[in-house]
């Protein structure tokens, strides 16, 4: 979708508006919603199909190999942290690290590609990256909390879990059970909030930093020697920190992936 916009702060509020529906608390962000699940959808059909493919008989091909690579390595991390039955922990990290690296692929996308296509369709606005929205980053952490809180219960009863919270770290006496509670309820509220708050920084400022770059030649109107010189580094400083944010697309996912396996093993723990 063309810019019709002029000035550097126009050009980026153009490009961090979100496409919505709704007002006030009940805003919903149709782009964040519409790529995160149609990557979610494709993510899942790829290792569908590389399930699908598999077999004990022969040496796994192309997309195959690639996935079971994925998945040997996601399984590895997640044994390193986790000692016990690891199916489900393995199943939820793959999830987080295939659907978190392709949300966060898309800022690799040429700029305004996506609102040119998206404004084929009359959309005005639209931000392609789903991971730079605190609401998508927030909706997958407070998933994360409450399969916490859900380990906790079902390894301890939920008597087990309430009593830890006004036993620990402290000791169980009466005078000390109100200090427990709230660095209990800061600690369980910093996981979620950390998780959320990590993801959106990294790839929010990294959005921002394309933004920047292509303002070098904003105010390129005609072609010139001049004009072609500023294109030409836009492009080789676009390039250059394309390469670099791949490193940061994979760390943040391997981030998120980790996490909260962490946590989930610290909720099985008996204090």
């Amino acid at each position: 979708m063309a810019v019709e916009t002029e000035t550097p702060s126009a050009y980026v509020n153009h490009h961090m508006t979100h496409l919505t529906v709704g007002q006030g608390f009940w805003t919903v962000h149709v782009d964040t919603l519409v790529v995160s699940s149609a990557l979610a959808a494709l993510v899942a059909l790829l290792l569908w199909l590389a399930a699908r493919r598999a077999s004990s008989e022969t040496t796994p091909t192309g997309l195959g190999a690639f996935i079971e690579f994925v998945y040997d390595w996601v399984d590895g991390e997640v044994g390193n942290i986790y000692h016990g039955n690891r199916r489900f922990l393995t199943a939820l990290a793959l999830t987080l690290f295939t659907w978190i690296v392709a949300m966060n692929m898309t800022d690799l996308l040429p700029l305004d590609a996506p609102g040119a296509v998206a404004g084929a369709f009359g959309a005005k606005f639209w931000r392609v990256l789903p991971t730079a929205d605190i609401n998508g980053t927030a909706a997958m952490a407070v998933l994360v909390l409450l399969l916490v809180i859900g380990t906790g219960i079902r390894s301890k009863g939920a008597g087990g879990y309430l009593h830890e919270w006004i036993s620990a770290p402290f000791g169980a006496h009466p005078a000390l059970w109100i200090p427990n509670a709230i660095l209990n309820l800061i600690e369980l509220a910093a996981k979620p909030i950390s998780l959320a708050m990590r993801l959106f920084g990294n790839m929010f400022a990294g959005e921002l930093i394309f933004m920047l770059i292509a303002l070098l030649s904003l105010s390129v109107t005609r072609v010139s020697a001049g004009g072609v010189a500023l294109v030409g580094v836009q492009v080789l400083l676009g390039s250059v920190w394309a390469v670099f944010h791949i490193l940061i697309v994979l760390l943040q996912a391997f981030i998120f992936m980790v996490l909260p396996v962490v946590y989930i093993a610290m909720a099985e723990e008996h204090h």
